[in-house]
């Protein structure tokens, strides 16, 4: 049978134990809503066969990552177009289209190599870039589309 002060430290335990439990508990709440409060804008926009021409009409400059996970080249730029994404939030939009999961997009912008990128000004292609590229390379092609710093985001 335990003692008086064995039951004692157990207490203390169990205690300790539920205060690091809800505190742990409290941070993982917090981080998630701090992430779901993230404004979409600020990542690239998952685009299919179905809302791309809708997704790409709501935006002044759109960037859209043609690209495949089999793609070695297209994994290189991802990162970047997600560092693009967060640093011209409100902006410029980023989009990215999986290729092998929706053709009738890709045929219609006939992408026959990727990583592929199309600059959309108002709902229409006006630039490409073809390949892993640079940051800078890609950041030049959209930022010449920027009448000026105050462009706004939707349209």
């Amino acid at each position: 049978m335990p003692d008086k002060e064995e039951e004692k430290e157990e207490k203390v335990e169990d205690e300790e134990l539920e205060r690091l439990t809800n505190k742990r508990l409290e941070e993982i709440i917090t981080q998630k809503a701090k992430r779901a409060s993230q404004p979409l804008e600020d990542r690239p926009i998952v685009m299919t066969d179905s809302n791309f021409y809708s997704v790409v009409s709501k935006h002044k400059i759109m960037v859209v990552d043609f690209w495949a996970p089999w793609c070695g080249p297209c994994r290189m730029v991802s990162p970047i177009i997600e560092q693009l994404a967060r640093e011209y939030a409100g902006r410029v939009a980023f989009g990215k289209l999986n290729v092998d999961e929706n053709p009738r997009t890709s045929n219609s912008f006939q992408i026959r190599s990727i990583p592929m990128m199309l600059v959309f000004k108002d709902g229409k292609a006006v630039d490409g870039i073809l390949g892993a590229v640079p940051k800078a390379v890609i950041e030049s092609k959209f930022r010449n589309h920027l009448s000026s710093e105050r462009d706004s985001f939707y349209g």
